[in-house]
């Protein structure tokens, strides 16, 4: 999903406090330098004032290396009687994960809910059961290994996101390589999640890269397998279709970990 409309800066309530470390002063610093291109998504604060929880979307992702997750999550920890903070974050190729990351270090299921956040609603069922799954991660079968977020940044096309999971659950066992595409339309007002199935990490790959075949879509979910989310299954971008085109040979999906270390040139 992507994030345009102008919101108030991130409340980080780190007033009157001090980082606890030098390293923290500078890891945090560097978190933020794009804060004020940072859509806050959700926050919660505890009421002892000690955690908070940040969701944002970050509009600067578009000039980092192709590929970038556009999603921050920040969990900052204060030692109220010392004056002092440390802080966790991470970045992630969709918010549902980034939903886990942050209930997963204590926040509330519901504060992290941006179901009503600037009208972008999913366009089917399917999309919400499945972006379900990835925000609450049962039994935690999956295992994100690489990310691809491919923004155009033009009316002229939609937004793209594959995010490549391994699947632990037994009945995955023959095809465990998981691809959720993420494909928001051009009006950006909504988006569908359709979710894949391979047998090996190239499969995957090959796939975002030919697009010569329908997306080889994974067993339907449980209380999912009707005629209605059937067809919808059926509808999967195939090649060309809604894509920014970028020179070959260029890896089809970002590894989980990849530091963001070029920018992207040209006009948003």
């Amino acid at each position: 999903m992507t994030y345009a409309c102008e919101t108030p800066a991130p409340d980080y309530r780190i007033d009157g406090f001090e980082a606890s470390t030098e390293k923290i002063e500078e890891d945090f610093s560097s978190t933020t330098i794009t804060g004020d291109e940072f859509v806050t998504l959700a926050t919660h604060h505890d009421a002892d004032g000690r955690d908070s929880y940040l969701l944002l979307y970050d509009r600067a992702a578009i000039w980092d290396i192709p590929g970038t997750a556009e999603y921050v999550s920040l969990h900052i920890t204060r030692d109220v009687e010392q004056r002092t903070f440390t802080f966790s974050s991470a970045r992630h190729s969709v918010a549902p994960l980034a939903q886990n990351w942050l209930i997963g270090r204590g926040c509330p299921k519901e504060a992290v809910d941006v179901s009503d956040h600037h009208g972008l609603r999913p366009a089917d069922a399917l999309t919400a059961h499945l972006e379900d799954l990835l925000r609450t991660n049962p039994d935690n079968r999956y295992e994100v290994l690489n990310h691809y977020t491919d923004n155009p940044c033009s009316f002229a096309f939609g937004v793209e996101v594959r995010t490549l999971v391994y699947d632990s659950h037994p009945d995955s066992a023959d095809t465990p390589y998981c691809l959720f595409l993420e494909e928001t339309a051009k009006d950006l007002r909504s988006y569908t999640v359709r979710l894949g199935a391979f047998a090996s990490v190239e499969e995957a790959d090959g796939w975002a890269v030919e697009r010569d075949t329908p997306l080889p879509l994974a067993p339907a979910p449980p209380g999912m397998a009707d005629r209605r989310t059937a067809a919808a299954r059926a509808r999967s971008t195939v090649a060309g279709a809604g894509l920014a085109v970028a020179p070959a040979p260029i890896a089809p999906l970002r590894s989980a970990g990849s530091p963001a270390t070029r920018r992207r040139g040209g006009t948003p």
